[in-house]
């Protein structure tokens, strides 16, 4: 989605989900002296060479709004915006999209395809937010399992309901026992789940002509989209995390 040249990707979840380390990541993947990249953010977390960034400042009247207004007579080729919080906001940045420029930013929502209600609800045209849209991106951290202590254990009747219910198997599930290594906890480190809703021509139709939740729901499984928790679940089957975690971030259906 960030390779192409235009449209706007959005990565969504709560505070602390690691949404700014993966739009970090994506704009130094894209950063080269061949494009000009601008950001807006409040605050400017991490320092990027080769990268505009500016910071948001209420006190003198600059918003994300006028930010990116004033962004867009520099000629950027990508645009970063911290945080989606209002209508005008969002607007400013889907006509940004609209206008050749391929804008990233986040979005306070519980998952993907709540990222189209809450925008619609916001007040966006779904005629605009369907030809802007390229793709959501649900983001959770989850604990890791502790390679040190790391012991194999047969899956419990009720894990196997949950793979069951998604339509998985499961014959192993990886537990720390507890060690010093990590303070006796049985998890180390983090990794992140991922819910990538690639916004395909029958969705942006579906927005356009105002279809229901359920309906963008339906055709997000059939273009094969891998939910958050089934993303966990299969994190569980790699031995890297446990059903717990899982079921701390993402809600079972």
């Amino acid at each position: 989605m960030i390779e192409k040249k235009d449209g706007i990707v959005l990565i969504t979840g709560p505070t602390g989900s690691g949404k700014s380390s993966t739009l970090y990541a994506a704009l130094n993947k894209l950063n080269s002296e061949a494009v000009n990249i601008i950001t807006i953010e409040d605050p400017v977390e991490y320092q990027m060479e080769g990268i505009s960034q500016i910071q948001v400042n209420t006190n003198v009247g600059m918003t994300f709004a006028t930010g990116l207004r004033a962004i867009l007579r520099q000629d950027p080729n990508i645009i970063m915006v911290g945080e989606i919080r209002d209508k005008e906001t969002a607007e400013v940045a889907i006509r940004a999209s609209l206008t050749g420029h391929l804008v990233l930013s986040t979005i306070h929502t519980n998952d993907s395809i709540g990222t189209v209600t809450r925008l619609i609800d916001m007040g966006i045209e779904p005629f605009l937010l369907g030809s802007s849209l390229s793709g959501i991106v649900a983001q959770r951290l989850v604990r890791k399992v502790c390679r040190d202590c790391l012991e194999i254990h047969e899956p419990s009747k009720r894990e196997l309901e949950i793979f069951a219910r998604r339509g998985m198997k499961i014959d192993k599930i990886s537990r720390g026992n507890g060690c010093p290594s990590c303070n006796m906890t049985g998890y180390k480190g983090r990794l992140a789940l991922h819910e990538v809703l690639v916004i395909s021509d029958d969705m942006s139709r579906a927005m356009m002509n105002g279809e229901s939740f359920q309906k963008i729901k339906e055709l997000a499984t059939k273009n094969k989209t891998i939910f958050l928790i089934d993303d966990g679940l299969l994190k569980v089957k790699q031995g890297l995390t446990t059903t717990e975690e899982v079921l701390r971030v993402a809600i079972l259906e």
